[in-house]
């Protein structure tokens, strides 16, 4: 018998089915020469501390740094975790041949080996690699199986990873914890969410401390057509009353008109950080949502593996695109003009080179009628499909116009676009007349060269703008490169590889990021709490928070999957920096813990006269708590515990009228309300 193991029971079921595994028994599926089980995502995990020794078991500063020797996994204890192991160690050791069908992924080979490595198997094993779980792929998969050996790297890789996330997080935490934590505050910190906090921490400062600064623009109006002064950036209102001075009664000549007419190329297919991008610029969807969606379409066989990072498909797929295209019944009025003749054919969609383990993510063909999505699934759906469709139609076409005009030797630019012909544009009008203009783009009437005329000349007064928050948009495509601003695709898609994290793991990153209290969300915006920024303070080291420093770090990962790094040079990296950071620590000067406002969560409290109140005060933040309450002085040390608990830890208040009665001061309903407002 051969065992197949998947990653879930749906996707097992849909392999049972396709390979003939029709009779269903507890924990697996069987017929047809095969058994079919499947896992839980993770059923095996690297072992705890206090798995190695007792002596990691309590958090202790002196027993840092804990480096074992060699890292073991074990079984999850949950009971149906360990029931569906036992399940599987017991087909193991039955079964002929294994056939590994977990996600065809850096993760899904690790969850699929430690499983077989925990239960000892020695028998061959053979690899499923599917990009989608249509009829047609898995068909097709288990005509072509690959030998397992040929993803040792991508196990090692993905071994490499989880060992280091539990040196740094395990060491890091414990010691910012116990060297600066305080009424049970966990620091968490993190390989990949400390630097990603630390991006949000520096954006936000850069903002606090932003002092705005006047200065002023010429422009003029010729012909409705706004034109601006190509001097740029005046400091001095004068300076720029002066020239308005001299032009005002002067006519206006045109100096140049050019109109070229040029080409504007799709927007390329989706890899997971730009449809989770796209999703929260349209639809405010946070990138977890948006994964779960993709992740939706896929187990539903609708769109192809979504946890990728690159936009090409490879040559060989090249002949089913008319197959898909004539399948998406639903965008007929679309794919109808493509089929019928030759598909179109470009290096920006189809490029060997730029695809490793998987394509990008376009839709299979399959009804989404039959499956019943939701409005937020649907939205997904239609952005794939349109994307998909887009490349291959014919480029937009489009008339550029600059004019560069003066008056009296001061000289003004204007631009203007407008499309001739939309292309690829259609899939994305919204019942407009084809020949349009960009938004905010001037259409321009015709220009001659020499022509003169009176003109509106007017100063313009501006103020320099602070860096805008991040966004979840935003803030994936900072950590796709590793911080670096880039709006160019081409050179986005160089620097993949020294990204912070993977497509796969950032929505889990920046989720956690919330949960742990460190960063909280204002409508789009994403703002670093008095926690998240006092631990980033707190810490000291470079290393640990510099996002350029974790995008190497993915790269060496991504260099062990394909065999050009050794794993033990990656530990010996880590190891090395996990006991540097423990000497740096156990020596760094003690710092007194920032109380966060209990009711913004983003400032912190500081002293006033009579009263603490909030850092964010300016902001709008109105919170104050008097020194003197109830009759009693509430000292420093009494605040967090009162904040956190609603009661002081030391203080009470003395009753004259029974001597003996003595009450602790308590936060009163209407105190603790205005705290949650």
């Amino acid at each position: 018998m051969k065992l197949c193991i998947a990653e879930k029971p749906s996707v097992a079921k849909d392999i049972a089915q396709i390979i003939g595994a029709t009779n269903r028994f507890d924990g697996y599926w069987e017929g047809n020469g095969y058994w079919v089980s499947w896992t839980y995502g993770h059923l095996c995990t690297l072992k705890e501390p206090a798995d190695y020794t007792p002596d990691w078991k309590q958090w202790n500063m002196n027993v840092l740094p804990m480096i074992p020797d060699n890292f073991g996994i074990k079984v999850i204890e949950n009971g149906g975790v360990k029931k569906q192991f036992d399940t599987i160690a017991s087909l193991v050791e039955k079964c002929n041949e294994v056939i590994n069908c977990g996600d065809a992924g850096q993760e899904g080979e690790l969850i699929q080996r430690w499983v077989l490595s925990k239960a000892k198997n020695q028998k061959p094993s053979k690899r499923l690699w599917i990009s989608s779980l249509t009829k047609e792929a898995i068909e097709e998969g288990f005509a072509n199986l690959h030998k397992g050996e040929d993803y040792d790297n991508l196990y090692a890789a993905g071994t490499a990873r989880a060992i280091g996330d539990w040196l740094l997080g395990m060491n890091a935490t414990r010691l910012y914890t116990l060297k600066f934590g305080a009424f049970k505050q966990v620091f968490s910190v993190g390989r990949v969410q400390t630097p990603t906090l630390a991006l949000i921490v520096e954006r936000q400062s850069e903002i606090d401390n932003f002092v705005s600064e006047t200065y002023y623009e010429l422009k003029t109006t010729y012909r409705a057509v706004d034109f601006a002064g190509t001097k740029g950036k005046l400091s001095s209102k004068e300076k720029g009353e002066e020239i308005i001075e001299v032009i005002k009664d002067e006519e206006f000549e045109i100096k140049s008109y050019i109109q070229k007419e040029g080409k504007e190329l799709a927007p390329s297919l989706f890899d997971l950080t730009s449809v989770q991008v796209e999703c929260n610029k349209k639809f405010g969807y946070t990138a977890e949502d948006t994964l779960a969606h993709v992740q939706h379409l896929y187990e539903n066989k609708l769109v192809t593996y979504p946890r990728v990072d690159t936009a090409y498909l490879p040559n060989d797929v090249y002949p089913k695109i008319s197959g898909i295209l004539k399948n998406l019944a639903a965008y007929r009025k679309f794919t109808e003009p493509l089929l019928g003749k030759k598909i179109r054919k470009t290096s920006k969609v189809f490029n060997d080179k730029k695809v490793t383990d998987h394509h990008a993510i376009i839709p299979t063909g399959e009804d989404p009628a039959k499956v019943g999505l939701n409005i937020d699934q649907k939205k997904v759906f239609d952005l794939i499909t349109r994307r998909f469709i887009a490349v291959f139609y014919p480029d937009c076409k489009v008339s550029n116009t600059t004019v560069i005009g003066e008056a009296k030797k001061h000289e003004f630019r204007a631009t203007g676009k407008q499309i001739l012909e939309p292309g690829w544009r259609v899939l994305f009008e919204s019942g407009k007349t084809e020949k349009k203009t960009e938004e905010n783009e001037q259409v321009m009437p015709v220009f001659e060269k020499g022509e003169r005329g009176p003109h509106e000349p007017e100063l313009l007064e501006k103020q320099t703008k602070a860096p805008s928050y991040y966004t979840e948009a935003t803030l994936l495509r900072a950590m796709e490169t590793a911080g670096k601003h880039v709006d160019n695709d081409e050179l986005r898609e160089l620097m993949k590889e020294n990204g912070i994290g993977r497509p796969s793991t950032r929505a889990n990153i920046i989720e956690k990021l919330f949960s742990r209290k460190y960063l909280v969300r204002q409508k789009k915006r994403i703002l670093a709490t008095s926690t998240g920024k006092e631990l980033i303070g707190l810490i000291e080291n470079d290393l640990l928070k510099s996002a350029e420093l974790t995008g190497v770090w993915e790269k060496k990962l991504r260099d062990i999957e394909h065999g050009k790094y050794k794993v033990q040079s990656f530990k010996d990296e880590l190891n090395q920096m996990v006991k540097e950071l423990t000497e740096q620590v156990k020596t760094q000067q003690f710092k007194p813990k920032q109380t966060a406002c209990p009711k913004c969560n983003i400032g912190h409290l500081i002293r006033g006269k009579s009263a603490w109140g909030c850092s964010d005060w300016k902001k709008g933040c109105k919170f104050t708590l008097p020194f003197e309450y109830k009759g009693i002085t509430i000292s420093d040390s009494e605040l967090d515990n009162l904040l956190e608990t609603g009661e002081s830890k030391y203080n009470y208040i003395f009753n004259k009228k029974k001597p003996n009665d003595l009450k602790k001061i308590v936060l009163n309903d209407k105190l603790k309300l205005a705290i949650k407002k």
